[in-house]
């Protein structure tokens, strides 16, 4: 029988990217060694072993705290419980880098495709415009009518 991690799985179903994980060690290492297979599988699992730790770890901090989700804050702090408080600035530092990265493909995903925010009415306009285009497709080619100016209309 297998022994059996928090979640009911067997410890085998836990990995890690094989691929990305051989190109990490060897980025991390001088270019003119090499690294045995077998050496690379035992990094891989060490890896492994150390993210279930630190999560089983911050899943004790969270529930200390009597909280449901594992916070950041969680995360730090069980670094520091496990000896591992050297590694707290660098990975806090990463933290708040992926903040950044996160906020900035947020801000990306609110723009349309030429850069510039749309309005509602210029969001509408356009959707009726699309909605315009398919129709005539579907209805055997025909071109769709221009669709009026909303400034025009406004003005008028």
């Amino acid at each position: 029988m297998e022994p059996m991690d928090i979640i009911g799985k067997s410890k085998e179903d836990a990995s890690l990217p094989k691929a990305t994980m051989t190109k990490i060690i060897k980025e991390m290492l001088p270019p003119d060694v090499r690294v045995a297979r077998d050496a690379q599988d035992l990094l891989i699992e060490c890896c492994v072993e150390f993210i279930n730790l630190i999560s089983s770890e911050s899943n004790e901090v969270c529930s200390r705290e009597e909280k449901r989700t594992i916070a950041p804050e969680h995360v730090l702090k069980a670094l520091q419980v496990l000896g591992f408080s050297e590694y707290i600035e660098e990975v806090y530092s990463a933290y708040e880098q992926h903040k950044l990265e996160t906020m900035h493909d947020v801000a990306k995903s609110v723009k349309w495709g030429n850069g510039a925010e749309m309005t509602e009415e210029e969001a509408l306009a356009e959707q009726q415009r699309m909605f315009a285009e398919a129709r005539a497709r579907m209805n055997g080619g025909a071109t769709a009518p221009k669709q009026p100016d909303p400034e025009q209309s406004l003005e008028s």
